[in-house]
């Protein structure tokens, strides 16, 4: 069994691969994180060209500070979607300031307001896609279809026993949404991964 705060084989290896500016890794670190870091930076932004300049800077970030990684704060996969996170928010800040400045309206309380209420979102967003899928199946039965407990069972082919275990640990995976506001330290994301 391995030590609990060796990373990955996959996260070491990709490291590594980085660290010697292997354009292939790059590559495939892309393939498997592009739709996540631009999932989460739309989230965070709602505009698709602004969600598209974060994704670059993500992996231009990734390319030129492999060694940034730290695997005792969590996989890859988080470290990668906490970065998209603080790069949204400080384009989304950046955005909202020079919004205020020339016309006067809003303030920065509102502008805090959206940055957390994005920031929750996307939180959100990343608990969902990461989160074991029958507890995801489980919850998209009960809030897209209106399925209760039972009926979620009756779909799933579980006790209904299960289908509430099920959607209670989704749920309360859901609710860490709300625990990581835009000011936390490093690794928000990690309790979903």
């Amino acid at each position: 069994m391995a030590k609990k705060d060796a990373p990955p084989r996959w996260d070491h290896r990709m490291q590594q691969r980085l660290a010697r500016g292997e354009a292939a890794a790059l590559g495939e670190l892309y393939d498997r994180f592009a739709s996540l870091v631009h999932g989460l930076a739309h989230r965070v932004l709602g505009d698709e060209r602004a969600a598209d300049g974060v994704t670059h800077e993500v992996f231009a970030h990734v390319w030129e500070h492999p060694d940034s990684y730290d695997h005792r704060e969590g996989p890859l996969r988080t470290w990668v979607a906490d970065l998209t996170h603080r790069l949204a928010v400080q384009r989304l800040r950046a955005t909202e300031t020079a919004a205020l400045a020339p016309d006067g309206s809003g303030s920065t309380e509102e502008l805090e307001d959206k940055v957390r209420h994005a920031s929750v979102a996307a939180r959100a967003d990343y608990i969902v896609q990461s989160m074991p899928a029958p507890l995801r199946t489980a919850l998209e039965l009960a809030y897209f279809q209106r399925r209760d407990y039972r009926q979620t069972a009756a779909d799933l082919g579980v006790t209904e026993d299960e289908a509430r275990r099920r959607l209670r640990l989704g749920l309360q995976l859901l609710s860490t949404a709300h625990d990581a506001a835009p000011g936390a330290p490093p690794g928000r994301y990690g309790g979903a991964a």
